[in-house]
């Protein structure tokens, strides 16, 4: 099974990597009074949300798997054509960011009524984070 194949050390660093992008990307200072804005909130009085641990608790599950679908992608392309390299990988990440990540909910967020903003801040700090995870999983990879 490839699965037992991954590098997992390196899909530890790639999670890391990535996590650590989003709560920039999100940030006080960067990103996330906009982002409120967009979606129609105050940013200083958000609006009820679930608790800190379920959301920090299900954004790392959602960046983990991503991670590990990423490294899968970049472990069939090392199978067929050897070792991706750090270029190779952060490419992946970069395309899979916007192939799968940004296209797949833009409909979602345009039907739902949040906009083109919302969308294009929430998938950028997607793409940056596969991207940078990628580039980790060809680096140590």
């Amino acid at each position: 099974m490839f699965l037992l194949e991954l590098n997992w050390l390196g899909i530890l660093a790639g999670f890391v990597v990535y996590f650590i992008t989003g709560a920039i990307w999100f940030g006080p200072k960067t990103f996330y009074p906009a982002w409120m804005r967009a979606k129609g909130h105050d940013p200083a009085n958000p609006p009820g949300m679930h608790g800190m641990t379920v959301v920090f608790g299900l954004t790392a599950v959602g960046a983990l798997v991503q991670v590990i679908a990423l490294a899968s992608v970049l472990w069939f392309v090392a199978e067929a054509q050897g070792a991706v390299g750090p270029l190779g990988g952060a490419l992946a990440g970069l395309l899979i960011g916007i192939g799968f990540a940004a296209a797949s909910s833009l409909s979602h967020r345009l039907f739902g009524g949040d906009g083109f903003r919302v969308w294009a801040i929430e998938v950028g700090g997607d793409i940056v984070g596969l991207t940078l995870a990628g580039l980790v999983l060809g680096l140590i990879g």
